[in-house]
């Protein structure tokens, strides 16, 4: 199997379980920064972490859960059934040192990203209120966002977190970029997952991590529940039609910027479309 592609190891419980420790592989051997986990509950049954040296964003997927977590209760977090409602997301920002547990109050799936923390922001409730979803590209390349906590938003230490629809027939993360040099303000280096969905869920989607030498060139059919690392290079992905395409993007480095650099081929595709 593709060592850039993990597939869910089962249908319930901690069905993803991403860490810097189990992502370096020969593919991508520098993994040190994000951490992606995923719980598929049924109603009644709960999950509890503790953050260690991480902070973490808790992104409610699809259902509901009482959530406590830094000491204090959150309440139920989460309304969205089906994450194609396309609603904005319920989330919890976490620091690091502290611990967070979760007892779903319908089937829900919460996905869990980490990524190394500094105690410099407190744990905080983020959305529905103040995420909007926003519509991004042109043509076949127009997809839709839900940005949870990217670089405008002064809520985490390191993560970028942000939600993406794309239609049937439709290209997204597009024209494709990388961001996988320290070089601020021209590049910045961000590790990156995609945890997909996809609408219906028998479907399947493409994404492709490619380097500009070829030195990394994969190419992945993503099914519903899959999650893609990126540890570099350029990561366009797309929707055949006929199935409707989400990812939630989870994305850390030593600088929390997002700069990128395009590709090559896409660079006269990218000013015509400005």
């Amino acid at each position: 199997m593709n060592e850039l592609l993990i597939r869910p190891n089962g249908t319930s419980g901690k069905v993803h379980h991403i860490t810097p420790e189990n992502a370096r592989t020969a593919k991508s051997p520098d993994w040190n920064y994000v951490g992606f986990s995923v719980y598929r509950l049924k109603a009644g049954e709960s999950a509890r972490e503790e953050t260690g040296s991480n902070e973490v964003m808790l992104v409610m997927v699809e259902g509901k859960a009482s959530i406590s977590g830094a000491g204090q209760e959150w309440g139920v977090l989460g309304d969205r059934m089906s994450v194609f409602e396309k609603s904005p997301p319920h989330c919890l920002y976490l620091p690091n040192g502290t611990d967070w547990q979760a007892t779903a109050e319908t089937d829900c799936v919460i996905a869990v990203c980490a990524a190394p923390g500094k105690g410099g922001h407190e744990a905080r409730r983020i959305g529905p209120d103040g995420i909007t979803l926003t519509e991004r590209g042109k043509g076949t390349n127009t997809r839709y966002i839900n940005n949870i906590a990217m670089e405008s938003e002064d809520y985490c230490d390191s993560l970028l977190v942000t939600e993406v629809f794309t239609p049937a027939g439709h290209w997204s993360s597009y024209p494709s970029h990388r961001h996988d040099e320290d070089d601020f303000p021209r590049i910045t280096y961000l590790e990156e997952t995609y945890y997909h969905r996809l609408n219906p869920a028998s479907g399947f989607g493409i994404q492709r991590v490619y380097t500009d030498n070829g030195e990394l060139n994969e190419t992945m059919a993503v099914s519903d529940g899959d999650v893609v690392l990126v540890p570099r290079g350029h990561h366009p992905c797309s929707a055949p039609y006929g199935f409707e395409m989400y990812y939630l993007n989870v994305m850390a480095g030593p600088l929390r910027k997002w700069r990128f650099i395009l590709a090559p081929e896409v660079e006269e595709i990218a000013a015509r479309d400005a």
